[in-house]
């Protein structure tokens, strides 16, 4: 795959500058990677510790906390693929501490917000800025690192991300406990001033220059027609995208308090549509498109999207759960029900490491491995809560078979990561890598509004027990499909190996500008 992809025109430039980047220079890009992983990340598990806290300074509503989450998980999901494709046109180097710097700010904005609208609309710009960072670290490293490498390049995001799971709500904890109810949480956002600071100020001398430049991207077949970026941007298809994005995820968010927002789905449904005819007529009058569409005839590609949406559909709702039935079914303290996940958050890093150092090695075995993982942890998980209720086991026993869980998320989303994206073209990295992260985001919508549906609506008619167990009963039902598809997937690649990435590569190598 190595040398065709090399010998695509208009991408010799950039991929020899790549090639001619020194190990140093690569360590340097991936803790810059990883600070900013760690930043946006540990930002989300704060500011669930500090929610009440914010409710009592503000003097807030249940329906302006709601959107303190929401508004940030909707502007993420919706600017991640079109920041993708600037990343892949622009230089990926640039545009990542644009989104650096636009979170830092919003931060800052946040933590000094004087009412509950402010806070809001500074969490909304922050969720702008990291849909635009988070896709240029999958472009990064598909760009730097090749081979093994790319692996443990992976491997180290998945570690940074169970460590930020892990040490967010201590560190939240700490921050509130330091300032207390009215300044406690306000350095929870505040906190994020010095990192973004830092990250700008090595990624201005570390990040390999120029830092906006133009890749080679195909626009056109005028080459070199003036204003041809705007075009290579597709800023029809963007919008488009964006806006069935959020007409899709809306309703998920924002249903309990408003049911008729389900009416969007189908205009979502009709949005996409749209986005893909105009991406099909974008490339036919020889424009590059944001998405190429054949990218999904890969199914290399198409089989881990399916799996990484799928897991993020049914495994988001395992923790939401456990908060849930410790709390409300079994009487612990908040304090006490964010320890559960320590040890899982522990082995989930743990394990990313492991499997991003072996990906390349045993393949999709490592993402099924997994999957079944999932399954025992889910299926102990749910039988721990049955015993539970009924007075023959203590409910802590639940940190042990959530452990199995946490073992599982570090098998199945690094190695997928890398084996999903591993046909991709370097030229298409970000914007392929942010189609899949914005199904991880619906997945994750989706599936905790049933989920949650399921269980809140077995409440009625049975205990907790039973309702929070046959919520993870259906979450092993979709955990079961993903697994079809990795098996698939598994022998997909026994039969014809790397077959996908010479039959589709003609089709995503359009022609360039000179």
């Amino acid at each position: 795959m190595q040398s065709e992809m090399t010998d695509q025109p208009g991408a010799d430039g950039e991929r020899a500058s790549a090639e001619n980047v020194s190990d140093k220079t690569r360590r340097r890009v991936l803790i810059l990677l990883l600070l900013s992983i760690f930043m946006s990340l540990i930002d989300v598990s704060i500011v669930n510790v500090a929610l009440p806290s914010i409710q009592h300074a503000l003097n807030a509503t249940l329906s302006d906390l709601q959107w303190v989450l929401s508004g940030y998980a909707l502007t993420f999901g919706v600017v991640l693929v079109a920041a993708g494709r600037a990343g892949d046109i622009m230089g990926r180097g640039g545009i990542f501490l644009i989104g650096v710097a636009i979170f830092t700010a919003s931060s800052v904005a946040g933590g000094l917000a004087p009412n509950a609208n402010w806070l809001n609309a500074a969490r909304f710009i922050q969720g702008i800025g990291s849909g635009i960072l988070n896709p240029q670290g999958v472009g990064i490293i598909q760009e730097y690192f090749r081979g093994e490498a790319r692996g443990r390049a992976f491997g180290h995001l998945g570690t940074t991300v169970g460590f930020s799971v892990a040490t967010g709500p201590v560190l939240g904890g700490f921050l509130i406990h330091l300032g207390g109810l009215e300044l406690g949480w306000r350095l929870t956002f505040l906190v994020n001033l010095p990192i973004g600071i830092t990250i700008i100020v090595l990624g201005l001398m570390w990040l390999p220059k120029p830092l906006i430049r133009w890749t080679g991207a195909p626009v056109s077949r005028e080459k070199g027609k003036a204003g041809a970026l705007l075009p290579s941007l597709d800023p029809v298809g963007s919008v488009l995208l964006c806006l069935a994005v959020l007409a899709v995820l809306f309703p998920f968010v924002e249903a309990r308090s408003s049911p008729l927002t389900w009416l969007l789905l189908p205009a979502g449904a009709v949005l996409c549509l749209l986005w893909v005819k105009w991406e099909r007529r974008h490339a036919r009058r020889g424009y590059s498109p944001m998405v190429d569409l054949n990218i999904f005839r890969t199914p290399s590609f198409a089989n881990g999207a399916t799996i990484m949406t799928l897991c993020f559909l049914g495994m988001s709702s395992i923790w939401v759960l456990v908060m849930i039935y410790v709390q409300e079914g079994s009487g612990k303290t908040a304090l006490e029900a964010g320890t559960f996940g320590i040890p899982a958050a522990l082995l989930s890093a743990y394990s990313a490491h492991w499997s991003g150092q072996r990906v390349m090695q045993f393949g999709r075995k490592i993402v099924i491995g997994g999957l079944w993982l999932a399954i025992v942890g889910l299926a102990s998980s749910a039988a721990i809560i049955l015993l539970h209720a009924g007075g023959h086991l203590n409910v802590w026993w639940l940190m042990a078979s959530l452990s199995f869980i946490g073992l599982a998320q570090g098998s199945i989303i690094t190695p997928n990561q890398v084996l999903t994206l591993d046909d991709v073209p370097v030229e298409y990295a970000g914007s392929s890598g942010a189609v899949m992260q914005t199904g991880q985001r619906i997945g994750s919508s989706v599936g905790i509004a049933i989920i949650t549906a399921i269980v809140f609506g077995m409440l009625p008619v049975s205990s907790w027990a039973v309702a929070i167990s046959t919520g993870y009963a259906a979450i092993i039902l979709v955990v079961f499909i993903a697994l079809g598809f990795a098996l698939k997937d598994q022998r997909d690649r026994l039969k014809e190996p790397r077959a996908l990435h010479r039959s589709v590569q003609p089709s995503l190598t359009p022609p360039t500008i000179e």
